[in-house]
């Protein structure tokens, strides 16, 4: 499945760190950045969250609600949330259905030998649930100002 500019963003409900839960249509009205990120407390992914991380009170200046979205556990998202101050919900897509409706979980390779991961995407959705932007492939620098300005201009 893949999501694109315009479409309905699919509904989803998963666990979050520190015993929480998170899903869209709790959020009606808001404007949701859901990031998809490969792994906790990785080089890219923690430079990402931290990007993320700094730029929260922007978020919020506009009404937007920040959710990162990896597939490790609940209890893993704890301790990368704690060890770097992360301000916003990390969600747990442990059984990939979140990533599945966005489309994220692809076919990767590295040094040939192919295989199954999270590809690191984000997907800004309005306050009726309607897509506005998509971000496939993200490059880290730069990416959490260029979704800010996305979400400003909504």
């Amino acid at each position: 499945m893949t999501v694109n500019v315009g479409d309905k963003a699919p509904d989803f409900s998963m666990p979050t760190d520190g015993g929480g839960a998170v899903s869209l249509s709790g959020l009606k009205g808001k404007k949701v950045v859901l990031y998809f990120y490969p792994k906790d407390d990785t080089p890219g992914c923690t430079k990402e969250a931290c990007a993320f991380r700094d730029a929260l009170p922007d978020f919020s200046g506009v009404d937007a609600v920040v959710i990162g979205v990896s597939r490790d556990p609940v209890a893993k998202h704890d301790k990368f949330k704690a060890k770097y101050e992360l301000n916003f919900p990390i969600a747990s897509d442990e059984d990939g259905k979140a990533s599945d409706a966005y489309g994220t979980w692809v076919e990767k390779s590295m040094y040939g030998k192919k295989y199954m991961g999270m590809e690191r995407a984000t997907f800004v959705i309005d306050g009726q649930g309607i897509v506005r932007n998509v971000w496939r492939k993200v490059k880290v620098d730069g990416h959490a100002d260029e979704v800010l300005k996305a979400v400003q201009a909504i």
